[in-house]
């Protein structure tokens, strides 16, 4: 379960979760345009107040068919809530609860497993800061109208179980419309944004597991 919050906060900020490390990379080790382009689209994301975001998820593994997923991601300061397929996440800032939805089942955990988990547009616009990454824009192209730069980021650490993220970015309004995961194992992931709605008014307790609203279901406490 852990992996998939880490995957989906990957996949729907375009980041991973960076550690504090002593790899040394120089500013200059990345392209200054794609540090440049990063900074703008940061720049528009910290103007929401919160956000909802509607993807598509495409899960390719060795051997496998293809997957597709569809699935919303709504989020509020710290606060956010995600809902695919299988589960539903929900993350009021201090207390995160899964939803297994075949089993309705609810897991509780703190504020300190969900920091390990989905990561907010925020913090994932600061990944040009890393110094676990290089990064540059690999690719220029037109689709549907929309003029596209890809900007490939690839780790400094040879034990990072992906071998790059690939993020594209509309350049006439600095909105991040797909993320490319390459797994070092041939596995890939694909999102794509379909719907971004900014600064949307959620109700009260949305980013809230409510019992009530989910009869007989199983409750597995596993704050510590």
């Amino acid at each position: 379960m852990n992996k998939l919050l880490l995957l989906l906060g990957i996949l729907a900020w375009g980041s991973l979760l960076f550690s504090q490390s002593n790899t040394l990379s120089k500013a200059e080790d990345s392209d200054p345009e794609a540090t440049a382009l990063l900074k703008k689209v940061k720049q528009k994301y910290d103007t929401y107040t919160s956000m909802e975001l509607d993807f598509s998820l495409s899960i390719k593994l060795a051997e496998q068919p293809e997957e597709v997923q569809k699935g919303k991601l709504a989020q509020k300061g710290q606060q956010y809530r995600l809902d695919i397929q299988e589960q539903s996440v929900f993350f009021d800032g201090k207390t995160l609860w899964v939803y297994l939805k075949s089993l309705n089942e609810v897991q509780i955990m703190d504020a300190d497993f969900a920091a390990e988990g989905v990561m907010s547009p925020q913090d994932m616009l600061k990944i040009y800061e890393s110094k676990d990454y290089v990064y540059s824009i690999t690719n220029k192209l037109t689709q549907g109208g929309r003029q596209i730069k890809q900007i490939e980021f690839k780790p400094l650490k040879k034990d990072n179980e992906y071998s790059k993220i690939r993020v594209s970015i509309d350049v006439m309004t600095n909105d991040l419309i797909a993320v490319e995961a390459f797994g070092k194992d041939t596995s890939r992931y694909t999102l794509k944004v379909d719907k971004l709605t900014p600064n949307k008014i959620f109700p009260t307790d949305y980013f809230k597991f409510n019992p009530a609203n989910y009869p007989k279901v199983y409750i597995e406490d596993l704050r510590g």
